[in-house]
């Protein structure tokens, strides 16, 4: 008997703060810290979003995305080419939204290299590590229908490169800014 009140109120209260949606958008992306001259690479990103409600203000948003980001090399070194990433990244974020649906959130991302496309390197050498990590905030707007548009910067705070290329110092991070649209359900 006590195992089905606890169904009953824990399992319904649980499922009512879950929120579940879809969000695709682009990306503007470089490397900060690189020993060789970039520009600013753009790329996109899309995936699911989950949504955890604390109370009416507060929530915990997480993100399961591909993202595509890198940089376009402009020196000799790589050539005059785009420095394609494409990773799987999971932000895990604080929101506080307010009662007209703006929002503010903040958190970290990690990220996982799924492919990376780097003209240049020869055969099997890699240029950039497997995991990335990095601190993320942003800002956005959702309507109670649950459309909604947000902004965010992800500044990476760990070392990527990886290539065994002398001339290439490994200790650069990446930074990008996204924009998003998103609905959740």
């Amino acid at each position: 008997m006590s195992t089905g009140a606890f169904s009953q109120g824990l399992v319904p209260g649980l499922t009512k703060r879950l929120e579940f949606g879809i969000k695709a958008g682009v990306g503007y992306s470089d490397f900060v810290n690189a020993n060789f001259a970039t520009d600013p690479l753009v790329g996109y990103h899309f995936g699911g979003t989950i949504g955890f409600k604390l109370n009416d203000r507060f929530s915990i948003q997480e993100d399961i995305l591909y993202s595509l980001q890198g940089a376009k090399a402009k020196s000799d070194i790589l050539g005059k080419e785009d420095i394609k990433l494409h990773y799987t990244t999971v932000p895990i974020l604080l929101r506080y939204k307010t009662r007209s649906g703006f929002y503010l959130e903040g958190g970290a991302q990690a990220a996982m290299l799924i492919k990376e496309e780097v003209p240049g390197l020869a055969g099997d050498q890699k240029f950039a590590k497997k995991v990335d990590a990095g601190a993320v905030g942003g800002i956005g707007f959702q309507s109670k229908m649950g459309l909604g548009m947000g902004v965010r910067y992800i500044y990476g705070f760990t070392k990527i490169g990886d290539t065994g290329n002398p001339i290439i110092k490994p200790d650069f991070t990446t930074s990008t800014a996204q924009a998003s649209i998103f609905y959740t359900f």
